[in-house]
């Protein structure tokens, strides 16, 4: 009955009293008892009857009219949920519970939305596979064997498989773009500040480089719980409000076909590509040229060495900074990744900090010089097609070494570090059956015009009628 229903669809049933909450969250309940024993994306479940008792006292209320009508969501488990633990997929705070919750979860809560667990991540939310010694590995909703990527894939593995309606993520090196283009969704990467976070131990020195983010299996359904938790918090002071809603926000065909895009493929050939994205890439490009718009290459090069400079160096002292925080005692005992961001981050100094902001606002001016002329920029979103799930992450690519564990994330930090705006957008699967997609970017604080590309984009294509079949 609610197989194919959309998020809007599900809402205007339970206001209208055609079905029940209670009957909803049975449902989706029912899908997860089904499902995620192969996927392994939900984790920290709470007690069914738990969340049926709080379902049926929503359904007690008479007013629900500025309630998302106990819809459930799964929270990543990197962010703060008031009763349930909050793990980071490592075991040395496999007990952590916190006092609580994260601002947008706050906000969630209050419009209605049921908690029932959370989503798998990354241990300790680092590197770009959602694997950890906790739970262990998610897997590809369409190949087991495979990674769903990471840090965000058990919220994107959840909804793909119909587990969720929609989904938090955090995205720092692609946390939420990745794990969309290796599920077929939409993942989106706000401007950091657009959905507000405890910044208490922030390092003024540097810039916010992780934000929360989310997917759906379509735009539309994302927009609920976006235009729940964005806008300006005054327990977060970088935080700011949009003129209008995501729900609202649209381009008629007029605007689309007039949109121009800069395509940077493999960044001059700086990046390494899997063979056969590019090719998938250029294919779905084509077919938005038949639609009128205009599809360009860049005529100005950004410098992609002080990018990625300037991003393991701001990067890895973030991740220090973090760990210090935690106060993790056995530095050890972190995974490979952690370690290597750790060690490099303890020797950063303000002076590395200050060329690598210097490199940064370099970077910004030369990808502002290109939004003069284009509406968006667009690289592929990820280096590499679903791997084997049981490594931590991928050594080689086109049989070339990489030089750092997380050099096939490479794709990802121009956003990230320019607090792009920034949505991957399913493009379809190669013959291998592995599912790719394309990152639309737009200038900083443009959120809703990237938005409306994505939605105006799922509109033309369907691409959230192709699904992952048990």
């Amino acid at each position: 009955m609610f197989e194919n229903k959309t998020v809007k669809e599900l809402i205007f049933l339970i206001k209208n009293r055609e079905i029940s909450i209670k009957e909803l969250n049975k449902y989706y309940l029912e899908k997860i008892n089904n499902i995620n024993p192969k996927l392994n994306a939900i984790v920290s479940l709470k007690d069914e009857n738990e969340i049926l008792d709080e379902a049926e006292k929503k359904d007690e209320q008479k007013d629900k009219s500025s309630m998302l009508c106990g819809l459930p969501i799964a929270i990543k488990d990197l962010s703060d949920v008031s009763g349930l633990p909050t793990t980071y997929g490592y075991k040395g705070t496999k007990n952590y519970l916190p006092k609580k919750n994260s601002l947008f979860v706050d906000r969630l809560i209050n419009k209605g939305v049921i908690i029932i667990g959370k989503t798998n991540t990354a241990e300790l939310g680092v590197g770009g596979h959602t694997i950890n010694r906790l739970f262990g590995p998610t897997s590809n909703v369409y190949d087991f064997s495979k990674s769903a990527a990471g840090s965000s894939g058990g919220a994107s593995s959840a909804v793909a498989a119909g587990m969720l309606p929609f989904a938090d993520g955090t995205d720092q090196m692609g946390s939420c773009r990745g794990p969309a283009a290796f599920a077929n969704i939409y993942g989106f990467r706000p401007t950091p500040g657009l959905i507000p976070s405890d910044r208490s131990g922030h390092d003024k020195k540097l810039p916010i480089l992780t934000t929360p983010g989310c997917f759906g299996r379509t735009p539309d359904d994302m927009s609920y719980f976006l235009d729940t938790v964005v806008g300006k918090h005054k327990n977060d002071p970088l935080s700011f409000n949009i003129q209008g809603k995501f729900y609202d926000c649209e381009l008629n065909d007029n605007e689309f076909s007039k949109t121009k895009i800069c395509w940077l493929s493999d960044m001059y050939n700086n990046y390494e590509l899997e063979d056969g994205i590019e090719d998938m890439c250029n294919k779905k490009l084509k077919e938005l040229e038949k639609n009128n718009l205009s599809i360009v290459l860049p005529d100005i090069k950004i410098n992609v060495d002080y990018l990625w400079e300037s991003w393991i160096c701001l990067r890895s002292k973030s991740i220090y900074n973090d760990t210090l925080a935690m106060n993790i005692k056995k530095i050890d005992d972190m995974t490979e990744e952690a370690i290597w961001e750790y060690k490099k981050g303890s020797k950063i100094k303000d002076d590395d900090i200050d060329i690598a902001m210097k490199q940064k606002l370099d970077c910004f001016n030369q990808v502002g010089k290109l939004f003069d002329k284009f509406d968006f920029l667009a690289l592929p979103s990820a280096q590499i097609f679903p791997f084997d799930k049981k490594i931590q992450y991928p050594s080689e690519l086109n049989n070339k070494k990489l030089d750092t564990y997380h050099r096939w994330l490479e794709i990802f930090i121009m956003s990230s570090l320019l607090e792009l705006p920034t949505v991957s957008i399913p493009i379809g699967f190669n013959k291998n059956g592995s599912p790719m997609g394309i990152q639309i970017i737009g200038k900083k604080g443009d959120d809703l015009k990237v938005f409306s590309f994505a939605k105006k984009y799922e509109e033309v294509f369907n691409y959230s009628k192709t699904k992952p079949r048990f």
